[in-house]
């Protein structure tokens, strides 16, 4: 499967989000093969797909982890939403108290949209999913709901050769000592358990971490334990601060590499970035 990552911010800098090193658009990866295309959250990064070019065929498979602002705001611009010959299939954690269809038209209808979800022309289909387990085309698909507040899922994509796990929002640890210590334990365990890569919030330093737990996101070295557990071979850090410069990003991987070691290579994630997994 090939994986290509356009948006990999918690939400859009004040400057340019083009001219960072590691990007500036929020969450939006990319999963394809054989003609099949899963769009992996709605963030402002979602727009940079050209269809005909970037994808190709007449179904498109758009995957949301929740809905926060960040993981959204592209959606309304993809083209594929206003193309009457296009199947478009939206996939979203199941709520207790409103449907998919009603957290979503909260934010395709004014006055936050012009365009209500009703009146979009291609052919939607809209799919609830919880802790399920669920194929398109030639992908296999985990869902699990993860820590973050609201409801929020993370993806295991495998395709029988390799396997792709996606946390973008997840707070594995709550503040609680030890949490770690017990793999069985641990929110999205399941899902990123010997994955081939693992792309996984990292938002914030250990010292930010320490007055910001229970918001949802990850210090560096609780991602760091996460994947040790996990067993997987590769990871990308992401979900980047906003305020955070392509230098301060730069620094923090150097950090990490000079103090730590791993048994598993890691990066921090970029727009741009491709990767081939189980081909």
């Amino acid at each position: 499967m090939n994986i290509k990552l356009w948006g990999v911010r918690g939400s859009i800098p004040v400057s340019d989000p083009d001219t960072r090193q590691y990007g500036g658009h929020t969450s939006c990866v990319v999963v394809s093969q054989d003609g099949h295309f899963l769009v992996l959250d709605g963030g402002s990064g979602m727009q940079k797909l050209n269809f005909g070019q970037e994808l190709t065929g007449k179904r498109v498979d758009i995957l949301l982890t929740h809905f926060h602002l960040d993981h959204l705001q592209g959606l309304g611009f993809f083209k594929s939403l206003f193309n009457p010959s296009m199947e478009v299939h939206i996939w979203g954690p199941a709520s207790s108290t409103h449907s998919l269809h009603a957290r979503l038209s909260r934010y395709l209808s004014p006055p936050l949209f012009p365009v209500l979800i009703r009146d979009l022309p291609c052919q939607l289909h809209l799919h609830e999913i919880a802790n399920s387990e669920f194929e398109i085309g030639p992908f296999r698909i985990r869902s699990r709901y993860v820590i973050h507040p609201g409801p929020t899922v993370g993806f295991r994509i495998s395709n029988g050769n390799g396997a792709f796990a996606y946390i973008p929002d997840h707070e594995p640890a709550l503040g609680l000592a030890g949490i770690l210590d017990d793999p069985h334990w641990i929110s999205g365990y399941d899902l990123a358990a010997g994955a081939d890569l693992l792309y996984h919030d990292a938002q914030y330093t250990d010292e930010e971490y320490r007055y910001k737990q229970g918001w949802g996101h990850s210090g560096l070295s609780d991602t760091m334990k996460f994947a040790t557990l996990s067993g997987v071979k590769k990871l990308l850090l992401a979900h980047h601060d906003p305020g955070r410069t392509d230098v301060q990003i730069q620094d923090l991987l150097t950090e990490l590499l000079l103090t730590g070691q791993y048994d598993f290579p890691f990066e921090m994630a970029g727009e741009g970035m491709e990767y081939k997994i189980g081909t």
